[in-house]
């Protein structure tokens, strides 16, 4: 029997009661974490991954917290210490994304957008380096190719992963001393309930990446869980400061 790569580790992955998050969440328990499933608005959809991780033998639970509001996320990193006694592993992957045209755009379009998917980030990192202990930890960030590929309609959306990416290259200095490594995961389309609701999973810009992508297809979830899963465990003990595009070989 091989052993599990995260074993005795605890992880908290925000925004996982779907999607993207679900796929890490359930990768990371798969590999012997006890891992938090935050969600912001959807109980249901984090208490069936709490399920899915249950009924395969892992261990998790799931914490409601708005990552964008600081007293909760303190909630989130407290409940997660009562549960488990420990942090070794945080994926930040809560985010919104919205496009507009420019002239449609409004300080609310703006100011959502940024709370949730770089003050989130930075809160959850603050609550969470003072968890870790002397053997230090593996930060996640889950950002978008859209970060250095410029796509219309998305001037903020592309903006706060460019500044999730310039985090990342900060953080990943200024942690490092404490053991802390820090890492972006860049996707680029991934089929996912989101894809789904907003239609552009059936669109015509799915097909157009498609015929861009050198590998034929857009992603699954999974695709980009493997890689989280690896950046979490010690495989990735000398990497620190990096952003992986998992795109296909989309550019």
């Amino acid at each position: 029997m091989s052993v599990k790569k995260l074993k005795g580790k605890v992880a908290v992955v925000t925004g996982a009661s779907k999607g993207i998050g679900a796929s890490i969440a359930k990768h990371l328990a798969a590999e012997g974490a006890s891992v938090v499933v935050n969600y912001a608005t959807s109980r249901s959809g984090a208490d069936e991954v709490v399920k899915e991780i249950s009924q395969a033998g892992g261990t998790a639970i799931a914490v409601q917290a708005d990552v964008a509001k600081r007293a909760e996320v303190e909630r989130l990193f407290q409940e997660t210490k009562k549960a488990f006694g420990r942090l070794d592993v945080l994926v930040n992957n809560a985010g919104i994304y919205e496009f507009a045209p420019l002239e449609s755009v409004t300080e609310e379009h703006f100011h959502k957008q940024f709370n949730v998917n770089v003050l989130g980030p930075v809160l959850a990192t603050q609550a969470a380096v003072k968890q870790f202990d002397g053997a230090g930890g593996s930060i996640i960030n889950i950002s978008s190719l859209v970060s250095t590929m410029g796509i219309p309609q998305a001037s903020v959306y592309s903006g706060t992963k460019g500044a999730v990416d310039s985090i990342t290259r900060s953080l990943a200095k200024e942690l490092a001393p404490r053991g802390i490594r820090v890492n972006a995961i860049n996707p680029g389309m991934v089929e996912t309930e989101g894809t789904h609701t907003t239609g552009i999973a059936a669109s015509d810009m799915r097909k157009q990446i498609e015929a861009q992508t050198p590998l034929g297809r857009i992603g699954q979830p999974q695709d980009i869980a493997s890689l989280a899963t690896f950046l979490a465990s010690a495989d990735s003990g000398w990497i620190t400061g990096e952003t992986f595009v998992v795109a296909g070989g989309f550019r």
